[in-house]
């Protein structure tokens, strides 16, 4: 993917984010929170965006498992596995 698409992506998900805040207010996303990066900063690498997607998905997975529990661990759980490969990357690269 291309920086500009994953930015979306992003954007898209954080909105998620927020309606899941919205819906239940003792939702936190602390792991997302940790990292401190918004679609909108446009200055942050690709990496770091897609890093950021994946923590993020799997946070939003983990949210979601009061609604559709196994579907919602599998994907957490391989949300969780990008996050980390995408987090060596950074770090070789």
């Amino acid at each position: 993917m291309h920086k500009e698409e994953l930015i979306s992506l992003h954007q898209m998900l954080n909105e998620v984010k927020d309606y899941l805040i919205e819906v239940n207010p003792a939702l936190k996303f602390p792991q997302y929170t940790a990292l401190k990066i918004s679609p909108s900063q446009l200055h942050k690498s690709k990496m770091e965006h897609k890093y950021a997607i994946f923590v993020l998905g799997t946070e939003i997975a983990n949210a979601m498992q009061s609604i559709d529990y196994s579907s919602s661990t599998r994907i957490s759980a391989r949300m969780k596995d990008l996050a980390e490969k995408s987090l060596k990357e950074m770090e070789y690269a």
